[in-house]
């Protein structure tokens, strides 16, 4: 399942930046169904360049290939791509439940670069976590 999160003061649409956000809502989806899974909440922040709001706000994505919101600042951005998020910006605000069916849609037909590499390191991790503890067993050393 591919967890991805949406800026959002309604959990209905994404209808914030993300630096002032006051809440992400974060869904976990296939190409089937789509499921909140969790809901992250802040205090209510000005956009004044405050570096401090980051990393509460990053940490809470951990898990997620990606969070859309209205906006994202350079900082951000770097410190989203270093954890693994991909910051997706939208142009005006948008409903969740419409970007969660067109998510839906490049899980199963492909199509969006960001989804498929998420997609792709999902199989990766899940694929064999056991190979480290039958290579043990084989007696390979470092």
């Amino acid at each position: 399942m591919l967890q991805v999160a949406f800026a959002t003061d309604d959990r209905a649409r994404v209808n914030q930046h993300f630096g002032a956000s006051t809440g992400f809502a974060i869904f976990a989806l296939d190409g089937e169904r789509a499921k909140l899974v969790s809901v992250a909440e802040f205090a209510e922040e000005s956009m004044d360049g405050n570096e401090n709001k980051l990393p509460a706000k990053i940490a809470a994505l951990s898990g997620c290939a990606a969070v859309y919101c209205l906006a994202v600042g350079g900082s951000a951005v770097r410190q989203l791509i270093a954890g693994g998020v991909q910051p997706i910006r939208l142009e005006e605000e948008t409903s969740i439940e419409r970007l969660l069916t067109e998510l839906q849609k490049a899980v199963r037909e492909g199509g969006v670069p960001w989804v498929e590499k998420a997609m792709l390191a999902n199989e990766g991790r899940n694929k064999d976590d056991g190979r480290f503890d039958r290579m043990a067993e084989e007696g390979w050393q470092e």
